[in-house]
């Protein structure tokens, strides 16, 4: 018997309390949470900037050390440079680009136009240094502390305004967790960490765990994959073989965001079901802006959810 998804005529209501109680926590704690993320990209930074003899040494090496990098070499420009933009001016290949800024190198590429790809990214960001940020560039001299700190700073703002979203989901996505977390102990639910091997259909009764990765088929018994859970439970008194209940965290800023997404959760739950069958119980933990469009969709997959500001929905779960 559905929760919340058989229930249309509170979906308005619900989403209305949504989105204040987002709004109010993004109101006391967003700030709060960029500003922590500015200051460790400060610190980023300023290590890059070590990295580089302060922006004047861009080299084949520097990328081959730190691939990661290049996404703060990105905002060191002016103006800053999207990364399709530094894929054009550079002659190099998107994929490249894109590996750079996961933290590695391609694996596949050989040594000598991987190092020529380098060098030429390095060229255009040197070209384009933003001398008004780094001043000591255009006048060939060592720059102070000052001059280091300040600079570090505007380009960690940089940085952190085209990742403020995903910080912010981030955030929110932590504080989702730790709700859950507390609503479960206080019915003496014990966590499990992680490194235990755990796996999601081999919980004991009573007990929890957080992003727990769960194997599924993508196409019926073809090519296995693995998918990572939010937070899964397996309910007290459960009997032997039985699955835990799956709950995905979901927080959303805007109504358009949240449509573009409403198919991610359908998916998930269809690999889900046609690995495991039938008796998968999968249910989203939502907060913010999940209008009556996304709501409806979800329901039409069979998934149903718990609101966050009405918690206590998870005990009609069965935990």
């Amino acid at each position: 018997m559905a929760v919340n998804a058989d229930k249309p005529h509170l979906w308005k209501t619900d989403t209305l309390r949504s989105v204040d109680f987002y709004n109010e926590w993004f109101v006391r704690f967003a700030p709060e949470a960029y500003r922590s993320q500015r200051a460790a990209a400060t610190s980023r930074v300023e290590s890059a900037l070590e990295q580089t003899a302060n922006l004047t040494n861009v080299s084949a090496l520097v990328f081959r050390d730190d691939p990661g990098i290049l996404a703060m070499l990105r905002m060191a420009t002016a103006p800053p440079i999207a990364r399709d933009r530094l894929t054009g001016l550079a002659g190099v290949t998107r994929g490249l680009v894109k590996t750079l800024e996961e933290g590695r190198l391609p694996a596949r590429m050989r040594a000598e136009a991987l190092d020529a790809s380098l060098e030429k990214l390095g060229a255009v960001i040197t070209r384009l240094v933003d001398e008004g940020i780094f001043p000591w560039i255009g006048e060939r001299r060592e720059p102070t502390e000052a001059e280091l700190h300040r600079a570090a700073t505007v380009v960690a703002d940089r940085l952190c305004g085209t990742q403020a979203d995903p910080i912010i989901r981030n955030a929110q996505e932590q504080r989702q967790l730790a709700a859950i977390e507390r609503w479960l102990e206080v019915r003496e639910y014990s966590r499990i960490g992680a490194g235990h091997g755990l796996k999601f259909n081999e919980m004991e009764p009573g007990t929890f765990s957080f992003r727990l990765i769960v194997p599924v088929e993508r196409e019926l018994g073809v090519t296995r994959t693995n998918i990572p859970i939010d937070a899964v439970v397996m309910p007290r008194g459960s009997e032997l073989g039985k699955l835990p209940l799956l709950i995905e965290a979901k927080s959303a800023g805007d109504y358009a965001n949240t449509n573009k997404r409403r198919k991610e959760e359908a998916t998930k739950f269809r690999q889900l079901t046609s690995t495991y069958g039938d008796d998968v119980r999968f249910v989203l933990f939502l907060c913010g802006y999940f209008d009556a469009g996304y709501l409806g969709y979800e329901a039409a997959e069979g998934i149903d959810w718990v609101w966050e500001h009405r918690m206590d929905d998870l005990a009609k779960f069965g935990i």
